[in-house]
């Protein structure tokens, strides 16, 4: 594969973007957001499940409320996550207390909760806070890959 199809998490756009370029900042053809961020993106639930569906490289979300205490310890561990997996798989959140339908539609029964999206489909997931290096090792031992 000489190309890898990713959602722009700022207007939903789908680019394609040549693996060779992961790595120096590639950009959405139609808005410029950065395409591979190195922090976690919050997003809205259609973006959501078009980058679930469309995108070529793994998509770790995290579903969260502001008054949950757990998420509240674990957005720095997950924002490290995210800047060890750089070009490796993207990371967004969900506020599930703005988005209330996403806990539905994903049968979320606690949160913290991370899914895990590769090759369109829920790979895998995983209930609680955690450390950066344990959510880190969660995406390599669900994607066999990383």
């Amino acid at each position: 594969m000489t190309a890898l199809k990713l959602v722009c998490l700022d207007c939903g756009q789908t680019n394609r973007v040549p693996q060779k370029k992961l790595a120096q900042g590639a950009k959405c053809g139609t808005c410029g957001a950065a395409l591979l961020p190195t922090k976690p993106v919050d997003v809205d639930p259609a973006i959501l499940a078009k980058a679930a569906k469309t995108d070529e490289l793994p998509l770790l979300a995290d579903y969260w409320a502001p008054w949950c205490g757990p998420c509240r310890m674990m957005a720095p561990e997950f924002s490290k996550a995210a800047q060890t997996l750089h070009g490796q798989a993207r990371l967004v959140k969900i506020n599930t207390q703005d988005h209330e339908q996403v806990g539905d539609k994903y049968g979320i029964r606690g949160i913290p909760t991370m899914i895990l999206f590769a090759g369109g489909r829920e790979r895998d997931r995983q209930s609680g806070a955690m450390p950066a290096q344990q959510i880190t090792s969660f995406v390599a031992q669900a994607t066999g890959k990383i």
